[in-house]
């Protein structure tokens, strides 16, 4: 029994002494890492320290640096830019803009004048109703003028009445069986337009009735630049350039040919011609982008991907270059001249810049002479001054800039 106690004696006293190790050693890797933790704290504090000690002695440095930086990345950005379109405008050859005349059918003799107007006028007013035009046979010797303000129909009615003139015999059933032969003529020709387009920018896959909207718009003129030679050209500028950017060229084209498509569909469709086009070759299958950006050259609604902006830049330089339009280089010169006149004349405007080719003026004005309701006054004043003294086509855009600085020198 008492080699018992004694056992176990030396038995408690070595759990005790274990169980006091056990604890000295948990308190020690308690202190370890407390002190661990203490020192990552210290040294993220130290590093934070060091970071904002460094950025405190190179912020001017580093300012000066990203300054350079951005600098020569839109310089570098501007210069390609420059040299893509540059590129694409060296290879596309400049149509001639039309003459925006109307439509005159020489006559044989003055004979011939009395035979269009029938007895009692009957033939005339046949005509006239049959084709949609008004003759105006007074007008000039020897020759009709066709007037009317939808240009297909003034074509079939030159057709009808050369074809008349060449017969001799004028009367209301012949008058409307040659109509009827010219509108199916027309059609005919409308549609080897539109195929003709499609051929030289080697296209396919185009619904029909497209490509009938694209014969109409060879018989349609914007600011008397044919409407269907434009497409074409800015359909061959959209793949000239995206193929410079890595874009999809057939797409771009595509995209450039169709963007005004809507100025040849009829007066049952009440939207502009840019949402007008874009629902047209939407409804016959054509792809989303395409879709996009017909709709989106005009920023009526907003760009989904890189063609739209691509179409916009494509149909301003088809649209702007001297000589393109309705005014010729002089005209031209004088239009952008006079518009920045305007503009300077005006109190507290300092410098007046008429860009894009006429299309918008930009208005500096003295900060201290002009203040923001001012300024936004100087704005409607100048858009009513052009609207007033100047005829030009399209529209112009009017910006004005009030910018106040403030410098100070460190000596």
């Amino acid at each position: 029994m008492k080699f018992d106690h004694i056992l176990g004696g030396i038995i408690g006293a070595f759990i005790g002494m274990l169980l006091l190790y056990i604890a000295t050693k948990r308190r020690s890797a308690r202190r370890e890492e407390t002190l661990s933790a203490q020192l990552d704290v210290e040294r993220r504090e130290a590093q934070n320290l060091l970071v904002k000690a460094t950025e405190e002695e190179c912020e001017q440095e580093i300012r000066d640096l990203r300054r350079s930086k951005l600098k020569r990345a839109e310089a570098d950005v501007a210069d390609e830019a420059r040299r893509i379109l540059l590129a694409a405008m060296q290879r596309i050859t400049s149509q001639p803009m039309n003459d925006a005349t109307a439509t005159v059918v020489n006559l044989p003799s003055d004979e011939m004048k009395g035979r269009i107007i029938g007895r009692e006028g009957r033939n005339i007013r046949t005509f006239e109703h049959a084709t949609g035009t008004t003759l105006m046979i007074d007008e000039t010797p020897d020759s009709v003028l066709i007037s009317c303000f939808n240009p297909v129909r003034r074509e079939i009615a030159r057709i009808a009445l050369e074809a008349l003139l060449r017969d001799g015999r004028i009367h209301p059933s012949s008058i409307e069986d040659e109509v009827v032969k010219a509108e199916e003529e027309m059609h005919a020709n409308i549609i080897d337009l539109g195929e003709g387009a499609l051929r030289k920018l080697r296209l396919h896959d185009v619904h029909p009735e497209v490509v009938a909207l694209l014969g109409k718009l060879h018989y349609r003129l914007s600011n008397n630049q044919n409407t269907l030679a434009h497409s074409v050209e800015v359909a061959n500028l959209c793949a000239l350039i995206a193929s410079e950017i890595g874009l999809d060229p057939t797409i771009a084209k595509r995209a450039g040919l169709f963007h005004d498509l809507g100025k040849a569909a009829d007066e049952e469709y009440e939207d502009s011609h840019a949402i007008v086009g874009a629902k047209i070759i939407k409804q016959h299958g054509e792809d989303a982008r395409v879709v996009n950006a017909a709709a989106a050259h005009h920023q009526e609604v907003p760009a989904e991907s890189a063609y739209a902006g691509l179409v916009m830049v494509a149909d301003a330089l088809s649209a702007v270059r001297p000589g393109a339009r309705a005014s010729s280089v002089d005209g031209f010169i004088q239009r952008v001249r006079s518009i920045e006149e305007i503009a300077s004349a005006l109190p507290g405007v300092s410098e007046a810049y008429a860009v894009k080719a006429g299309r918008e003026v930009r208005v500096i004005v003295e900060p201290n002479a002009v203040s923001d309701e001012e300024a936004r006054q100087l704005a409607r004043t100048i858009r009513q001054r052009i609207e007033e003294q100047l005829n030009y086509p399209g529209s112009i855009e009017i910006t004005v800039i009030r910018e106040q600085r403030y410098s100070e020198t460190a000596l």
